[in-house]
């Protein structure tokens, strides 16, 4: 664990997951959509926002405690649903929820895991969000709704911005495609992570474990069921399919892959609970508008009505606390936790929490804010509002 300890900053563990995973596993999790500009940008655009201290603020206590979809939460971070995580570990979903659990944040798992609803819902009594799609197969989403139910789910997420899928050129060209497409080369480097390889062949068989049902035995690898999946997405779904499905589910309810004030708009209307806020970690549109940029337009329009939450970039504490200042309820991460499974498991998972979680505390002291519920804008400024200041001064 001496690599694990000296892992500073979330880079640090994405650099340990690049040596410990093979490399198609590893660029699967790191990659985006063709140029990955998007990628770059949900994390760059923070930096076109600055913080603004508050002094002589008496902040030897801080509360970063919050209330999010119908939880209370001990700090404004939850985890993203990531599909097959057991392709980065060998626990994977199981060592997230653990993690998160004890962090006391809420876990979403995804619909293409490789663990299922039943499984993570016996795992931990931590609050648990199921992500879930609009397959052409009403009967199959009804289904994955009431096992959610009967699993003790505390809110369902629908993500909306997949109607085609994203061109991942690092993914073809490592052959982690579906089904997957191995060379030679990707061979010897499975031969370079015998760890990896050794659990890959003594654990259970890697599937999308809540999918399997639909297969005879023969036909339950991860490839043909998630070809399958691929080809029952809908590409005609409507606002119509969403509402009846927050009819379905009656409780709290997400609308994840927001990037406009009139889709959030769209959302409320319909009942959404929450808005989440992203471009699928630049996995899909490459060329979309990084999430943060478009958050404040997003809190202006719909703010009242539903919880905001953040998705996309999300790499340091500070920039959970720009996101917060702007408005947003909460933040959501995906690849940080994800180089922690890799690097490490649960407990990489669990260092990834914890760098986030002290960097928030550290920044809420440094700017002088005692409670989450207290961060707006006034501790926060535009870099682009001040430069059109000074040009029209000039």
């Amino acid at each position: 664990m001496s690599a694990l300890r000296q892992c500073y900053n979330i880079e640090d563990l994405r650099k340990l997951a690049r040596r410990r995973v093979p490399r198609p596993m590893f660029e699967f999790i790191d990659g985006a959509a063709e140029d990955e500009s998007t990628l770059r940008r949900n994390t760059d655009a923070f930096l076109d926002y600055d913080l603004v201290p508050r002094y002589l603020v008496d902040v030897a206590e801080i509360d970063t405690t919050t209330k999010l979809l119908g939880s209370e939460l001990a700090w404004p971070v939850i985890m993203a649903p990531t599909g097959g995580s057991r392709l980065f570990h060998h626990m994977g979903e199981t060592a997230v929820a653990r993690a998160a659990a004890r962090s006391g944040t809420i876990y979403s798992l995804s619909t293409m895991s490789s663990v299922s609803i039943e499984d993570i819902g016996r795992e931990t009594e931590g609050p648990k969000m199921f992500q879930i799609y609009v397959l052409r197969d009403p009967k199959l989403n009804r289904e994955l709704v009431e096992r959610c139910k009967q699993a003790g789910y505390t809110a369902l997420c629908l993500t909306i911005d997949v109607p085609a899928f994203g061109n991942r050129e690092r993914d073809l060209r490592t052959g982690m495609t579906i089904p997957p497409r191995f060379g030679p080369l990707t061979l010897l480097e499975f031969a370079r992570h015998p760890a990896w390889v050794w659990n890959f062949l003594t654990k259970p068989k890697i599937t999308m474990a809540n999918l399997i049902h639909q297969f005879d035995e023969a036909k339950q690898d991860v490839g043909s069921v998630a070809k399958y999946v691929h080809s029952e997405f809908d590409a005609s779904v409507t606002w119509e399919r969403a509402e009846q499905m927050i009819k379905d589910w009656d409780g709290p309810f997400a609308i994840k892959g927001i990037l406009s004030a009139e889709d959030a708009r769209c959302a409320v209307q319909i009942g959404a609970s929450a808005v989440i806020v992203s471009n699928h970690g630049g996995r899909q549109l490459d060329g979309a508008i990084a999430a943060v940029e478009v958050l404040s337009e997003i809190v202006d329009a719909v703010g009242s009505q539903a919880e905001i939450i953040l998705d996309g970039g999300i790499r340091r504490g500070s920039h959970v606390i720009k996101a917060l200042a702007l408005g947003a309820d909460a933040c959501m991460i995906g690849r940080p936790y994800l180089y922690g499974l890799g690097a490490a498991g649960e407990k990489g998972v669990a260092k990834a929490l914890e760098i986030l979680r002290s960097e928030i505390e550290r920044v809420m002291r440094l700017v002088g804010c005692r409670q989450i519920g207290d961060l707006d804008r006034h501790f926060i400024r535009s870099r682009r509002a001040c430069s059109s200041v000074t040009n029209n001064i000039k």
